[in-house]
């Protein structure tokens, strides 16, 4: 069984997960990471993605991400997740919908308002492509 460690996932809204895990995939800027305990000091920039959480006992959870860093030092793992949406709370026809509303907004609006609703769409159709919805 290998070794736990600490894990934190951090989103602007909230702390999601805080706790021990064995092993944690994240999606950095330079490729995909496997962190394991006692996983060498690094800092870096997250792409959009699957972070995939290793429990003990054989259990998963995923998230999609979307910006932010995750550091690596002796104390564990801690992602800053500019985006974190749980696969398991999502929907492929709830997920079509929001698409199809952010469409719509980035149709009807303008200036600095059509700017947030293209990053919101932008960010949805990552998501979707990223899981294959």
């Amino acid at each position: 069984m290998p070794d736990a460690f600490t894990f934190e996932l951090v989103s602007p809204e909230k702390l999601l997960i805080s706790g021990e895990v064995e092993q944690v995939l994240v999606p950095g800027a330079e490729g995909d990471m496997t962190v394991l305990a006692r996983h060498a000091p690094v800092l870096t920039t997250l792409r959009p993605g699957l972070l995939d959480i290793g429990l003990p006992g054989g259990k998963s959870q995923r998230f999609f991400i979307r910006g932010g860093f995750a550091e690596v030092n002796p104390a564990g793992l801690t992602v800053l997740a500019e985006t974190a949406v749980d696969l398991d709370e999502l929907k492929a026809d709830d997920l079509a919908q929001a698409i199809k509303n952010a469409e719509e907004d980035v149709a009807d609006l303008e200036n600095d308002a059509k700017d947030r609703a293209q990053t919101k769409l932008e960010h949805l159709r990552q998501v979707q492509a990223t899981l294959n919805l």
